[in-house]
């Protein structure tokens, strides 16, 4: 509790400037910080909005996730339409050759949103919600160690007002003793967690190889490529069936 007061209270002091802050971050990384929050709050935006795109249901298995599509379901009415009418109707005819093609295209829309989700919406989950606050849960620790070093280094530095001083510069005493040894413990372990926690500086530069990657799987790896092949699948099985339908429908008229 007193750690986290302490923390507090110099955070306080650092934001109106009234205690030196120390920066163990480069430049570049700092700017990688600011960026994370940002991709990590568009990532977890655009991911949802992708999955309420898709009609299949999540987190079941293909034959079941199939039924629940519309698509699935209009198909199943049409062709139980047709059985009702009899095939040697028009209109049962029509009905038959559009309920099996409702269920091809059912069939196809159910492929896509397994591709999309596989290829990316989970990879942007992944992204999102594991892998940058990961990196975030490590930047925290390390800004909490230097927190503590700063406050310890602020507290120390405070004691010299009212402790003896033998040199002009050290304070003297137990409770300057104690405060000293506190900050030089707090800089120790800022400092291991600092260069033995090189794996933060190299995850965020991770990140920053990440994003261009996944600014790819919209563009031309997964979502628009994987759109357009959907789309041209369903269009040609659409033209290709155009033809059934009017030959059925000249039969009628002779």
């Amino acid at each position: 509790m007193k750690k986290q007061f302490n923390r507090m209270r110099q955070l306080a002091n650092q934001t109106v400037g009234r205690a030196e802050k120390t920066e163990v971050l480069s430049e570049d990384l700092l700017q990688v910080e600011k960026r994370l929050e940002l991709v990590k709050q568009v990532s977890h935006s655009t991911h949802k909005k992708l999955t309420a795109c898709l009609q299949g249901q999540q987190g079941v298995d293909v034959d079941k996730r199939s039924k629940k599509l519309p698509l699935t379901s209009l198909a199943q009415c049409l062709v139980e339409g047709a059985s009702v009418l009899g095939d040697d109707s028009l209109q049962g005819k029509m009905l038959r050759i559009c309920g099996e093609t409702q269920d091809r295209l059912a069939q196809e829309l159910l492929l896509f949103e397994l591709q999309i989700e596989r290829d990316v919406a989970e990879p942007l989950y992944t992204f999102a919600e594991v892998e940058i606050p990961n990196i975030q849960k490590q930047r925290k620790h390390l800004a909490k160690l230097v927190l503590d070093m700063d406050s310890a280094r602020t507290r120390w530095h405070q004691s010299s007002k009212s402790s003896t001083l033998t040199n002009k510069e050290t304070p003297t005493g137990a409770k300057a003793d104690a405060l000293r040894e506190e900050m030089e413990e707090a800089a120790n372990r800022m400092e291991i967690c600092r260069v033995g926690g090189d794996q933060l500086s190299a995850d965020m530069y991770s990140f920053v190889a990440k994003e261009i990657d996944y600014a790819n799987y919209f563009q031309t790896v997964s979502l628009i490529e994987v759109q357009a092949e959907y789309h041209r699948k369903s269009l040609e099985l659409l033209q290709n069936v155009l033809p059934q339908i009017k030959a059925q429908q000249g039969e009628n008229h002779e």
